[in-house]
């Protein structure tokens, strides 16, 4: 008997930037419903308005459905989530978009909590037009605070590289004090047990970059390595953990080291993201590490600037859906593993 399709819960993201453009880009090829059962959680009406802006779609229309219980394995499926006036306004921020993103996400939320969804894929939307209710810095936080998940480590991925930030989005004044020992450590534990789980590597190798030039040249250009950075990565292979390091970031980027692990750890935003955007072919992913459920989401933003246009390429989110899928059956895959780490032989099973 065959499995049940992976029913994937999809938020609507930001109705004013291209969210609706690239889900329906992606959807509208055939196999995507032979692989998963779609969910979105957004509006019919933003929807319907975002086909007619697309070329080669005339045949293409949502299921609406009031549950994911309703959902038709067949079809690609629709929650509607939002006032049915809701104007869409393209290119702009509106207090209705933000209210339309976060109605996505808390309904997709409720979902996954009470099992009627499996995976998360979330589209973009831009938090600095969300209102002040909203506390949380992006996605990451607000998802690892609604299923209290004490850590979490958002990943990048590509075709070649799975790059993983040390510190979240701040000032390059602050990020020193940011580096400790035990933030190192937990987030070499939280990526190897990702990459074990969730993408089914065995033994995988992580790359931890140094902060300083040259990775602090024996501490003349920085004491953060020596201090911080090495001890982490010395506990960590006590623990079993392949982590090598700390690395020279230039040098590491420029002889192409980082095709050579199973993912790197930078210590910032740009240390890591530069050469990972230079690396990337236009279908890079983020996945979030340390969640209970599996979440992915493509890497742009809301792009207002080509909202409505029909130019926004759906590769990015095209893999975010497949690599949520992939990630859901891995899991699955692993934790029998462990359950069962040997199969019954036919003695015993006759026993």
């Amino acid at each position: 008997m065959a499995e049940p399709k992976i029913k994937v819960g999809i938020t609507q993201g930001d109705i004013n930037g291209i969210g609706y453009e690239v889900i329906i880009k992606t959807l509208i090829d055939p196999r995507v419903l032979d692989m998963c059962t779609p969910i979105i959680y957004g509006s019919p009406k933003v929807g319907a308005f975002y086909r007619k802006t697309i070329s080669g779609v005339d045949n293409f229309n949502f299921n609406i459905i009031r549950s994911a219980d309703d959902a038709n394995s067949k079809r690609s499926n629709i929650i509607n989530v939002m006032d049915d006036e809701a104007k869409v306004e393209l290119g702009k921020a509106s207090e209705v978009s933000s209210k339309g993103a976060l109605a996505a996400l808390d309904a997709a939320i409720r979902d996954l909590k009470g099992g009627k969804v499996d995976v998360l894929v979330t589209s973009p939307f831009r938090k600095q037009n969300i209102s002040t209710d909203y506390t949380f810095p992006g996605h990451v936080e607000f998802l690892a605070n609604a299923f209290e998940a004490k850590s979490h480590l958002l990943l990048h991925v590509n075709s070649t590289v799975r790059m993983a930030i040390a510190t979240r989005h701040m000032p390059l004044s602050q990020v020193p004090a940011e580096i400790t020992k035990e933030l190192i450590i937990g987030h070499l534990h939280l990526l190897d047990m990702t990459l074990r789980r969730d993408f089914l590597i065995p033994k995988p190798r992580i790359a931890v970059l140094g902060l300083n030039p040259h990775a602090g040249d024996n501490g003349q250009i920085g004491t953060e390595e020596m201090d911080v950075i090495i001890p982490a990565v010395e506990e960590a292979i006590k623990s079993k953990i392949l982590a090598f390091g700390p690395y020279p970031a230039d040098n590491f980027f420029g002889q192409n080291c980082a095709t050579r692990f199973d993912a790197v750890l930078a210590m910032y935003h740009d240390q890591g993201l530069a050469p990972f955007m230079t690396l990337s072919s236009g279908a890079s992913i983020t996945y979030t590490c340390g969640l209970p459920i599996i979440r992915t989401s493509p890497t742009h933003g809301a792009a207002y600037d080509i909202a409505g246009k029909d130019k926004a390429s759906p590769d990015s989110f095209r893999a975010a859906l497949y690599l949520a899928c992939d990630a859901y059956r891995h899991r699955k895959e692993y934790d029998e593993l462990v359950k069962n780490p040997l199969p019954a032989t036919k003695l015993e099973m006759e026993k």
